[in-house]
């Protein structure tokens, strides 16, 4: 049994608007009605959706893994509020636009949608019924990624092109413990993979705030202090189907898809670590694993925190040089339709001389200050480390099953899919890059 029965402490507050962003005194514009931790929500399905007024006529939408695990079982119980359209996904999808068209064409009868599952199936869901203009809801199958309540799904164009869409959230999000608990346990140690880039992405954010005046919020980060460690703590139970590890986890996904929108920018949790997770998506092809993105952006958590433990470490900040944005190299590499929209966003945090010398000028003046800034923001390397191998997750772009040369690419090129400053620019443009990728599996 869970240790604590109240899974929704401070989560039910941000909700009712009665948790405040402390510098502003304004409460979160949430774009989810509800959401809800349960130890289970069995016999309640009906009860958790009825309030949210999704229509006479709902179509509930799981896939091959999920139908027999929820998705019969909450079909059966919303019966008795509504006429059910039970439709079944298959295997292995990939959230694309012929995914999306597919699932609004097999919805189209219905008025709104319940998604059963997580990751793929919650954002395909998500987009195709933002693009016909109906309501949604979700019960979380994983505790395997935080995006259950964001306003954007992670999607793949036809060109390849791997972007967050603007979307919408689920009026209601429905989180059952027993059931992320149940799940095979490499998904749980993917969404601690996920959580794990908490530092990473804050230490990146709050350098390039300092460094380019860039917005910056501590909100999100205040929102979880209290649930990281525990969620650390009980690593080990994830791999134990452990329902109290779980709900740990589940917690600090949750705070953390609350933060985004205390901040209006998904920088609090996707900086360095997750450009290198896209990067694997969009361009490893036919060398892509099949790993997920979790695990994905775990390993990268870690790579990230070594590369900025390894640059704050020394004394004297790290002196760039002008970014070399090889145009044709990437155009080679990327093709004729993405390539020149890698050069766009790299642009974006590219750095000519005069601005090249300018950064210098303020990394020396502030690099002592900024360190002090930073390192209590770090978590030790070696407490990430343990805390994924303990939850069953990988470590290595080995254990990920990426050959090693295209391990070091998605670490050498992440920089150009997004423009988006992180300490992967501040290494590259200082010249420091390769030698940090030497001793990098």
């Amino acid at each position: 049994m869970a240790e604590t029965t109240n899974w929704n402490a401070l989560i039910e507050d941000v909700v009712a608007g009665q948790w405040k962003d402390p510098n502003t005194g304004a409460a979160a514009d949430l774009p989810f009605q509800t959401i809800e931790l349960l130890e289970t929500t069995e016999g309640h399905e009906a009860d958790l959706v009825a309030p949210l007024t999704l229509g006479s006529r709902i179509a509930v939408v799981s896939d091959a893994n999920t139908l027999e695990v929820m998705g019969r079982r909450v079909a059966k119980a919303l019966r008795a509020i509504a006429d059910v359209d039970e439709i079944v996904l298959p295997h292995d999808l990939a959230c694309d636009e012929a995914t999306i068209q597919m699932i609004r064409e097999r919805t189209r009868h219905a008025d709104g949608v319940v998604a059963v599952g997580s990751g793929v199936l919650n954002d395909s869901c998500k987009q195709a019924t933002f693009l016909d203009d109906r309501p949604y809801a979700v019960f979380g199958t994983a505790a395997s990624m935080n995006g259950y309540g964001a306003s954007t799904a992670s999607v793949t164009l036809a060109s390849g092109l791997k972007i967050s869409l603007p979307s919408h959230a689920p009026r209601g999000i429905f989180l059952d413990l027993a059931i992320s608990a149940a799940a095979p346990t490499w998904l749980s140690a993917a969404g601690l993979g996920d959580s794990l880039c908490r530092s990473t992405a804050q230490i990146d954010w709050w350098a390039s705030h300092r460094l380019f005046g860039t917005y910056y919020s501590d909100v999100p980060y205040l929102l979880q202090a209290g649930d990281e460690e525990p969620m650390l703590a009980h690593a080990s139970g994830l791999a134990r189907h452990d329902i109290t590890a779980v709900g740990h986890l589940q917690r600090v996904l949750t705070l953390c898809s609350m933060g985004v929108c205390f901040a209006g920018v998904s920088h609090p949790g996707s900086m360095g670590e997750h450009q290198i997770s896209h990067w694997i998506d969009m361009f490893a092809r036919e060398h892509h694993p099949g790993t997920t993105h979790g695990q994905q952006v775990g390993v990268a958590s870690l790579v990230m925190a070594r590369l900025q433990a390894r640059l704050m470490d020394a004394e004297e900040p790290p002196q760039a040089r002008p970014t070399l944005v090889d145009e044709t190299a990437m155009l080679a590499r990327y093709g004729a339709q993405l390539g020149p929209l890698c050069i766009a966003e790299m642009k974006k945090t590219a750095l000519d001389h005069s601005q090249t010398e300018a950064f210098n000028r303020k990394l020396w003046e502030i690099w002592p200050a900024l360190r002090r800034e930073l390192r209590p923001m770090a978590t030790p390397v070696a407490r990430m480390e343990a805390a994924l191998k303990a939850a069953g997750g990988p470590l290595t772009g080995a254990e990920l099953g990426l050959p090693r040369q295209l391990w070091h690419d998605a670490i050498r090129y992440s920089r150009e899919i997004r423009g988006r400053w992180s300490f992967v620019n501040l290494a590259a443009d200082a010249g420091l890059l390769e030698e940090f990728l030497e001793s990098e599996w």
